[in-house]
């Protein structure tokens, strides 16, 4: 697969990951379709490009807090998107937190759907 078609392919998974956070979270408000599709967009490219850039200047500091460090960037990943996408809300601390675990658990489960399904 090439890299662009892996973008949009993540760019799908993190569509669906958004809904289902959406639809798991009282505090978390996304208006329907533009923010939607915006947010999912910032949260690809800033996990594509922001998030291994900060990971690699964070590095110590995720090697000492044993990856919690790391689960941050992921955190400042959905904070970003949030903030750049209109009318995509997400009120509370533990439900960024809890939002971001949900991202993360779409993301893998979605992977590794396609990897069975893949036919090289």
């Amino acid at each position: 697969m090439t890299w662009g078609v892996r973008l949009l392919v993540r760019y799908g998974i993190n569509v669906l990951a958004l809904i289902v956070v959406d639809w798991i979270f009282s505090s978390v408000h996304i208006g329907r379709w533009w923010p939607l599709l915006l947010g999912a967009a910032v949260l690809t490219i800033g996990n594509a490009i922001l998030k291994p850039i900060l990971a690699v200047l964070t590095l110590p500091l995720i090697i000492v807090t044993f990856g919690l460090a790391y689960f941050a960037i992921n955190v400042l990943m959905l904070v970003l998107a949030e903030w750049i996408a209109p009318r995509f809300s997400i009120d509370g601390f533990w439900t960024y937190v809890g939002a971001t675990i949900v991202v993360w658990f779409v993301n893998v489960v979605m992977h590794w759907v396609l990897d069975r399904i893949r036919i090289d």
